[in-house]
């Protein structure tokens, strides 16, 4: 029997943080039609006339302020520590390979190393906690269609989703567990946003998405795939973990694009409201994340702390992201083996 294959996919990030390069990331990523999901013809005046021209040399910005001369960009140095720690945990029964699904290393080149490594199965795990159609249902797409070109085909599985994943709910609560909540005015747990459109169009019900009151507050079969559902899901369950009551923290989206609405309440207003009503320390998580990025280290440190501060509040404080706690490793694993049992 030959080994069993593994392909862990994160979102991506700029080859380097040159103007060149991260326009070259944003083009990739923002024409994705799962990423913005409007008019073809739309899509590409948008990204490619407006968007990507303005917006680029303004990311390169932010991404040489979190850029390391020796490990890059925080996002991919993370990744390739994760790949490496499950490869030791797993041992030489599996092959372990790290794609992005945006730039490098490619999906299509990782499956190809999967591919030579004559592995009779693979696994893919795409690294998002919660399922979104704008990342992990692309994921999912990229892998199948490149896996249609392929004359023999090993079989395929995916982990669709792990937003209540025991061990990784564990490690986001011994993250933050360092900081002890109880000493900071509020918690916030932060996950990056998405288009309401989007979350309306993964009701398959069409009864529940937005028209049933507190419709994310518990998952049910009509919500089971919902970004928003899941998310309520996975910080209820590190709150719980931490014995953070209700009243002390608040779920909030951020990272929005754009002027249409996109999933509520806003990280940005929260934090304003908050100083407003004179909280003066913030403990804020962000479990979308498996590892720490720009929008971790740089949005919520930096942008929504000097926010905070000029409106009379004193202290954001990030909790780490997942990155390469043993922990985190402890549950990539199990995901792993637990699966190749199933199947």
């Amino acid at each position: 029997m030959g080994k069993k294959g593994v392909l862990l996919v994160n979102l991506g990030t700029p080859n380097s943080a040159s103007t060149a390069d991260v326009r070259t990331y944003l083009n990739e990523f923002l024409m994705d039609p799962r990423v913005i999901d409007i008019n073809p013809v739309l899509r590409t005046l948008l990204v490619r006339g407006i968007i990507v021209p303005f917006r680029a040399p303004k990311s390169a910005k932010l991404y040489r302020a979190i850029w390391s001369d020796t490990t890059g960009s925080p996002l991919m140095h993370y990744s390739i520590l994760q790949q490496e720690a499950l490869k030791q945990r797993l041992g030489d029964e599996y092959v372990v390979e790290l794609a992005m699904r945006y730039q490098n290393p490619t999906i299509e080149s990782a499956l190809n190393r999967l591919k030579d490594a004559l592995v009779d199965d693979i696994q893919v795990i795409a690294l998002f906690p919660q399922y979104a159609s704008a990342s992990t249902g692309s994921v999912y797409d990229k892998v199948m269609e490149l896996l249609m070109q392929w004359p023999t085909k090993p079989t395929i599985s995916f982990v669709n989703s792990f937003h209540d994943n025991e061990l990784m709910i564990a490690t986001f609560a011994e993250n933050g567990a360092k900081y002890d909540p109880e000493k900071f005015d509020h918690v916030l747990f932060s996950f990056h946003g998405l288009p309401q459109r989007q979350l309306i169009k993964a009701d398959h019900t069409h009864k529940h998405c937005l028209k049933v009151d507190k419709c994310c507050e518990t998952i049910t079969d009509a919500n089971k795939f919902c970004y928003s559902a899941q998310s309520h899901q996975t910080a209820k369950l590190i709150a719980e973990k931490l014995n953070i009551p209700k009243e002390k923290y608040t779920i909030c989206f951020q990272s929005r694009l754009g002027n249409d609405p996109w999933v509520q309440p806003y990280t940005s207003e929260i934090v304003a409201n908050l100083a407003k009503v004179g909280k003066k320390s913030l403990l804020v998580f962000c479990p979308a994340f498996v590892a720490d990025c720009l929008e971790t280290v740089y949005e919520v440190t930096t942008e929504y702390g000097d926010e905070f501060k000029v409106l009379g509040g004193e202290r954001v404080q990030l909790v780490e992201s997942l990155n390469d706690s043993p922990t985190w490793i402890s549950a990539l694993e199990k995901m792993v083996r637990d699966n190749h049992i199933s199947a």
